[in-house]
């Protein structure tokens, strides 16, 4: 593949910006790979793993002449980096995020990007539930979706070049507007770990059930939720706040689909419950035909997710 980046900065460097950067190196899509993180120690292990051609104490030392700009910090830290890399973003250069809430993203970077920066917001719905430098891989991307949602007004060509860029790295890309970006986010992937982080906590409090059995047993469904609860917590904190409006909306929803489960056991009501698993089930079906997932997934027993 040809470079679509001469220089690309990569700011926070844990499993999206490192597998971007294992992936760029490997397909040459990038003439140069900086990296910076506020933690020294990760900064010392992407040297170690080779995820950046160099790497930066600061996010202003690293934004020094960069095409492209990824944001790749939690969503409630991005207005602070914005503001600090702002007087050193060079004219031209694109600015884009990785994070999982738009209008947040939108809200607290634009206002501080300078005249003449293009600011083109991505969410590549990629990712497993390790976190950190080690957890990065080139493959991370293929096949998976990445949303591009570039605010009113934003330069087509960039925004083109950009979906480019997460084509090469093996994704799908689709243009999405900011409010139905997270209100999907909020169905496919927020609510999913708000219930998978309830029914952990449901468990640690049942004291008929002893810490041991809740070890012992998870090889059932037990076992999906505490993968997907292994999650980063303050990137999910951070999601939680910045997206009140959608996923109180889907929460209620979810509610509603509960109590009306819960009364459907209370009265016995097989043929309400065979219909809800069968459609259900199909709704899964999907999913793997459209090859976001497999017939035998290995819910996080492997290192990586693949």
């Amino acid at each position: 593949m040809s470079v679509i980046y001469d220089r690309v900065a990569l700011i926070g460097l844990g499993l999206i910006a490192g597998s971007m950067g294992l992936a760029m190196r490997r397909d040459g899509l990038a003439r140069e790979i900086v990296g910076t993180a506020r933690s020294a120690e990760t900064r010392d292990v992407a040297v170690e793993l080779g995820l950046c051609d160099r790497v930066t104490e600061t996010a202003a030392e690293a934004v020094e002449g960069a095409d492209l700009v990824v944001l790749a910090v939690p969503v409630g830290a991005m207005g602070r980096v914005a503001q600090e890399i702002a007087p050193h973003l060079k004219r031209g250069a694109v600015v884009t995020d990785v994070g999982s809430v738009k209008r947040a993203v939108l809200e607290g970077v634009g206002p501080h990007l300078p005249e003449g920066v293009h600011f083109v917001p991505t969410h590549p719905m990629a990712g497993t539930e390790h976190s950190g430098p080690h957890a990065g891989f080139a493959e991370l991307f293929q096949n998976r979706w990445c949303l591009i949602v570039p605010p009113e007004g934003a330069d087509e060509t960039e925004i083109a070049r950009l979906e480019r860029f997460w084509q090469a790295l093996g994704a799908h890309t689709e243009r999405m507007d900011v409010e139905h970006h997270d209100l999907v986010c909020a169905v496919v992937s927020h609510i999913p770990h708000l219930i998978a982080y309830t029914m952990v906590g449901v468990a640690d409090d049942l004291r008929r059930v002893s810490d041991q059995e809740v070890i012992k047993f998870s090889a059932a469904g037990f076992r999906d939720f505490t993968r997907i609860a292994a999650s980063d917590p303050t990137m999910w904190r951070d999601v939680f706040l910045t997206n009140k409006e959608a996923t109180l909306e889907i929460l209620g929803r979810f509610t509603e689909e509960l109590f009306a489960l819960q009364r459907a056991i209370r009265t016995g009501d097989g043929d309400q419950l065979f219909d809800y698993f069968t459609h259900t089930r199909a709704i899964r079906r999907g999913i793997i035909e459209a090859g976001q997932d497999t017939e035998a997934p290995d819910f996080g027993r492997g290192t990586k997710q693949k």
